[in-house]
């Protein structure tokens, strides 16, 4: 698990803070769900590479997920590493470790590897889908439909795998279960809009235009807060549950950050960020609220 972590940690931070709190098994089973995803969305961000190499590489990873196979997996490994395809060390790493990554997913129980499975290879299968559409190196979407259908792929289905993972083996969530699954996707969803609107520039240097052109930022932004507002939703409903406390705090760090950072872009536009120090007192403030009993679903 310490290896599991490491890699945790030289990917994400905020997923790096907030998993440990996890109860066993789930937390395993996050963190191992979490990096296949995050092994996916390294094929689909490497805009340096062309359209085609791309699919295939998702659907050559699609093709691990079905059945055991180390050694295609320590050759498309290295493949993948050999050619360049991720930039941030990080996930370079990642690549680098994908067939003790399928070692630590194939080992989990069968109803935790089947409901990873069969939402990180519809993620892929969906993100292939967009890639596709990248025309001169440029991915643009067409509305704010197309950018709710981008963020249901690459994260609302991230919500919703989360979801039946919290439900399984836990009679005691299921009297929530209708509420929870509601608002899983936009659970999801809300966090990837507001690191949209956070990375806009970012993105839009690497080819990447995920800001509708002719939607106003104005009803992006909205579109951010309403989704918040259903996961907080979401929030109330574990808790009204009894939800174990790890999958609370799990919850509603990632949120809290995203309501500060949507905050900090209104206020100083994209790129704008929490801090280090920011984000380890939104940690700190979740967990005290836990210790006193408080609610962590937000209202605006």
């Amino acid at each position: 698990m310490a290896d599991l972590l490491d890699l945790l940690e030289r990917t994400s931070r905020t997923f790096a803070l907030s998993i440990p709190p996890l109860p066993e098994p789930t937390r395993r089973e996050v963190t191992v769900a979490y990096l296949l995803f995050r092994v996916a969305d390294t094929f689909e961000d490497a805009t340096h590479l062309a359209p085609l190499t791309r699919i295939r590489a998702l659907r050559d990873f699609n093709g691990l997920l079905g059945a055991p196979a180390r050694d295609e997996a320590v050759r498309l490994s290295r493949e993948w590493t050999a050619a360049g395809v991720a930039t941030h060390a990080g996930y370079r790493e990642l690549l680098a470790e994908v067939p003790f990554v399928l070692d630590a997913f194939f080992a989990l129980s069968p109803g935790a590897a089947e409901g990873i499975q069969r939402h990180v290879i519809r993620s892929a299968e969906g993100m292939a889908g967009f890639v596709a559409r990248t025309r001169d190196g440029r991915l643009a979407l067409a509305g704010l439909e197309d950018l709710k259908a981008y963020c249901y792929v690459v994260a609302g289905l991230v919500g919703e795998m989360l979801t039946e993972l919290f439900l399984l083996d836990r009679p005691g969530l299921a009297l929530e279960a209708g509420a929870l699954r509601a608002r899983a996707a936009a659970f999801g969803e809300a966090l990837q809009l507001v690191n949209i609107l956070k990375d806009a520039a970012s993105d839009a240097a690497e080819g990447r235009s995920y800001l509708p052109p002719g939607v106003p930022p104005g009803e992006v932004f909205a579109l951010a807060r309403r989704d918040l507002v259903a996961a907080g939703e979401y929030i109330g409903a574990l808790e009204r549950a009894r939800a174990p406390r790890g999958i609370l705090e799990f919850t509603a760090l990632p949120v809290e950050l995203a309501w500060a950072t949507l905050e900090r872009i209104e206020e100083k536009g994209p790129g704008a960020k929490v801090t280090r120090p920011e984000v380890h007192f939104l940690a700190r403030r979740v967990r005290r609220a836990l210790e006193m009993g408080e609610s962590l679903s937000r209202r605006p």
